[in-house]
C-alpha cells in the first residue's frame, strides 16, 4: 500500500501536521518513537504560549507570536490556563532593551500592556530593575494538549503508530518514498515529513541526506513551590542572562529557567562534524536550580523562599542564526534531497500555524 503522506515525529508539530493533511485526504500514517504522543520536547518546556513579548530584537517573530497565539488560545481553549497574571520585569543593567524600548515593542505589534499594580512593582529590587510591566499572556497544559491531539488524530483517520521510530527514506524508481522503521518494516508513501526536532539529523543522516546546521543545548528546568505570593503569577525579566518563573500545569507547579544557568552544555550539527547519538541525556548533570534561584532573588527576593521539586530535562534545538536576535522561526525545508521529503522544525507551539502555511502551498491548497 502507498499511503498519501507519512509523518515521523509525534509532537505537537507532527501530530497537527498530521490531521490537518488528513483532513485534506489520503491515508495517512504518524510514527512516534515514544509511547506516547507529545512525550518529549512538547511536554518538557516552559508551556509558555508566545504572545510576541519574549522577542523584542526580533520584530518579525513577535508578529508572527501576536497574530498565531489568539487562534492556538481559541482553538485549544480547554489546554489554555490563564488564570494567572504576568509580569515582564525589565533590568537596569545587562538588558537588551530598555523599558521605553519595549514598551514601544509591543505597542508596534498590537500587544496589551500595562504598567504592573504597585504591590507587585515593590515585589522587585528598584536598584536592579527599571520597571515592572503587566501582560496578558498563558501557558498551556501539555497533557491535555496531547489527548486533544490525540483525537484530532482519531477523528481525521490518521495511523498512528506509537513506539515505532522511522529510521530512513530513500526513493524508489516510480518516485514513492520507502521509509525503514527501527522494527525493520518498510512503508510507502507519497510526501514524507521528518517532525523529529532534536534529532532530525538523525533520519537525514541514516539517509545519505544533507544534514541541517543545527545548535543544541542540554537545558534544565526547575519545577519549584513558588512563594505563596506569586502562587497565581509567572514573572519574565527582560531582556538578558536574567530569569524566567511561569506555571507549569501538569504538574501544578512553577518553572524556574534561567538563560545562563538553564543550558548545561551546547553542540552543533554540521555536515562536517555531525555525529549522530551524540546525546547526553544518559548522564545528567548536578543542578543548576542553587545558581538560578541565587541570582534570581537579586532581582526578586522573594524568590529566596522557592523550593525545588523537580527538574525537567530536555534537548532545545533552534537554528544557529536565531542566537544573534532571539529570533525563532520555522524551518520548512522542502524536497530535502529528495523529492516529497520534508523537514520541519519549530520552537513555539505557534510556529504549527506557519507550518500549515508551508504544507498548503505545497500542494496549492488554500491557505486559512
Amino acid at each position: 500500500m502507498v499511503h498519501e503522506q507519512l509523518l515521523i515525529g509525534g509532537g505537537v508539530f507532527g501530530a497537527t501536521l498530521a490531521a490537518h493533511l488528513a483532513r485534506r485526504g489520503g491515508s495517512t500514517v504518524l510514527l512516534e518513537a515514544g509511547p506516547a504522543l507529545l512525550g518529549r520536547a512538547s511536554t518538557i518546556n516552559q508551556a509558555r504560549i508566545h504572545v510576541g513579548y519574549h522577542y523584542p530584537r526580533s520584530f518579525l517573530t513577535g508578529v508572527r507570536s501576536r497574530l498565531n497565539a489568539p487562534r492556538f488560545i481559541e482553538e485549544y481553549r480547554e489546554c489554555v490556563v490563564d488564570d494567572f497574571a504576568h509580569y515582564y520585569a525589565i533590568g537596569r543593567a545587562f538588558s537588551n532593551v530598555t523599558a521605553s524600548q519595549f514598551r514601544r515593542f509591543c505597542e508596534r505589534i498590537g500587544a496589551p500592556i500595562t504598567p504592573a499594580p504597585s504591590k507587585a512593582v515593590k515585589l522587585f529590587n528598584p536598584d536592579l530593575v527599571e520597571a515592572v510591566f503587566q501582560v496578558p499572556e498563558a501557558t498551556f497544559d501539555a497533557v491535555r494538549l496531547a489527548q486533544r491531539l490525540g483525537r484530532d488524530l482519531a477523528a481525521a483517520g490518521v495511523d498512528v503508530r506509537l513506539g515505532t521510530a522511522g529510521r530512513s527514506v530513500a526513493r524508489r524508481a516510480d518516485g514513492v518514498l520507502e521509509v525503514t522503521l527501527d522494527n525493520g518494516e518498510i512503508l510507502a508513501a507519497r510526501q514524507v515529513f521528518n517532525c523529529t526536532y532534536s534529532r532530525l539529523n538523525e533520519v537525514h543522516a541514516a539517509s545519505g541526506l544533507p544534514i541541517v546546521p543545527l545548535k543544541h543545548e542540554l537545558t534544565e528546568m526547575a519545577l519549584v513551590e513558588s512563594p505563596a505570593v506569586l502562587q497565581h503569577a509567572g514573572v519574565t525579566v527582560m531582556c538578558g542572562p536574567f530569569f524566567s518563573m511561569l506555571p507549569y500545569p501538569p504538574r501544578g507547579l512553577h518553572t524556574l529557567s534561567h538563560v545562563r544557568y538553564t543550558p548545561h552544555r551546547s553542540w552543533q550539527d554540521a555536515e562536517a562534524t555531525y555525529r549522530p547519538g551524540n546525546w547526553p541525556m544518559a548522564a545528567r548533570p548536578a543542578s543548576h536550580f542553587p545558581h538560578m534561584v541565587r541570582d534570581a532573588a537579586r532581582f526578586l527576593p522573594l524568590m529566596r523562599d522557592c523550593r525545588q521539586v523537580d527538574s525537567l530535562w530536555e534537548i532545545k534545538t533552534v537554528l544557529p542564526r536565531s542566537e544573534i536576535d532571539d529570533s525563532r522561526p520555522i524551518l520548512f525545508s522542502r524536497d530535502h534531497g529528495l523529492p516529497g521529503f520534508h523537514c520541519v522544525i519549530g520552537s513555539k507551539v505557534d510556529n504549527a500555524y506557519d507550518m500549515l502555511e508551508h504544507a498548503d502551498r505545497l500542494s496549492g491548497a488554500a491557505v486559512r
